[in-house]
C-alpha cells in the first residue's frame, strides 16, 4: 500500500506529524507503518522500508530525507513496489552546524510530487494525501525498476552461488577473529572488505537478497566475472 515520505530539518515537527499521519491513515482495514531512521543509516532505512512495503499497509517514512538522492531511492521502491506514494514537507526547524544540507522538494521532479507543506501548527492536508494515497492510480514501473528476464539460464545459479561464496569468507572471518578495521579477503576478489563493526548473519542474508534483486533488474552475462566484487562492493557500501 501507500508510501508516505517526510522530508525536513531538525525540529521541524516530523515526528509529530508522523504519529498524526499513522492516526488518521491506520483503522481495521489496514495498518499504518512509521519507519524511522535507524542506527545503519540509509541503507538501513532504505531496506526496512523495502521490507514493509506490500499491497495493503501504509508505510509512513519519518526521517529528515534532506538529499534529493534518498527522496531518488524511496520513489524507486515505490514504483517497483506498484504502489502509490507522496511526499510531506515539514517546513522550519533549524540545522545545526554539524548537520547535512537540506535540498528543498521540487514538485517539478517527479520524484518530489505530489507534494505537500505543511509550517508549524498547520493542520495536515489530510483529504489530500488521502486522494493521492487511494484514489491515484500508482504510476507503471520505470524500464530501471522493472525485473527483466534472465538472460541465461545460468545468470541466477552463478549469481546465488557466488553471493554465497562471499558471505561464507565473511563470516569465516568474524569466526576466525577479525577485528572491526580488519581487512577480510574474498577468493577472487582483488578488493578486500573493510567492516566497520561485526555483522550478523541476518543482515548478512538480507543484504544478500537485495543485492540478487536488484542485480537481477539488468541481468547480462558480461557481469558474471565481476559478480563477486560488485557484491563486495554493495557489502562495503551498505554496512556502515
Amino acid at each position: 500500500m501507500p508510501l508516505v515520505v517526510l522530508c525536513g530539518r531538525p525540529g521541524s515537527g516530523k515526528s509529530r506529524r508522523a504519529a498524526e499521519l499513522r492516526e488518521a491513515l491506520g483503522g481495521p482495514e489496514r495498518a499504518a507503518h512509521v519507519v524511522a531512521e535507524a542506527e545503519g543509516g540509509r541503507s538501513a532505512l532504505r531496506a526496512e522500508v523495502e521490507r514493509r512495503l506490500s499491497r495493503r499497509d501504509v508505510v509512513i517514512v519519518d526521517a529528515g530525507n534532506e538529499l534529493r538522492s534518498i527522496r531518488y531511492e524511496l520513489y524507486c521502491a515505490a514504483r517497483q513496489a506498484g504502489t502509490a506514494r507522496c511526499l510531506l514537507h515539514c517546513a522550519g526547524g533549524a540545522g545545526g552546524p554539524d548537520e547535512p544540507p537540506f535540498e528543498e522538494p521540487d514538485p517539478s521532479c517527479r520524484w518530489d510530487r505530489p507534494l505537500f507543506t505543511v509550517r508549524g501548527e498547520e493542520p495536515l492536508p489530510l483529504g489530500a494525501i488521502r486522494a493521492a494515497l487511494f484514489e491515484s492510480a500508482p504510476p507503471p514501473p520505470h524500464r530501471s525498476t522493472r525485473t527483466q528476464p534472465l538472460q541465461s539460464c545460468g545468470f541466477l545459479h552463478q549469481l546465488d552461488r557466488v553471493t554465497q561464496d562471499v558471505l561464507a569468507a565473511v563470516l569465516a572471518a568474524q569466526r576466525s577473529g577479525a577485528q572491526p578495521g580488519e581487512t577480510i579477503r574474498v577468493p577472487g576478489v582483488a578488493e578486500g572488505l573493510v567492516l566497520s563493526r561485526p555483522v550478523s548473519v541476518a543482515e548478512l542474508s538480507r543484504l544478500r537478497r537485495q543485492f540478487i534483486s536488484y542485480t537481477k533488474m539488468q541481468p547480462s552475462d558480461e557481469n558474471l566475472p565481476q559478480l563477486a566484487s560488485m557484491f563486495v562492493q554493495y557489502l562495503s557500501r551498505s554496512i556502515q
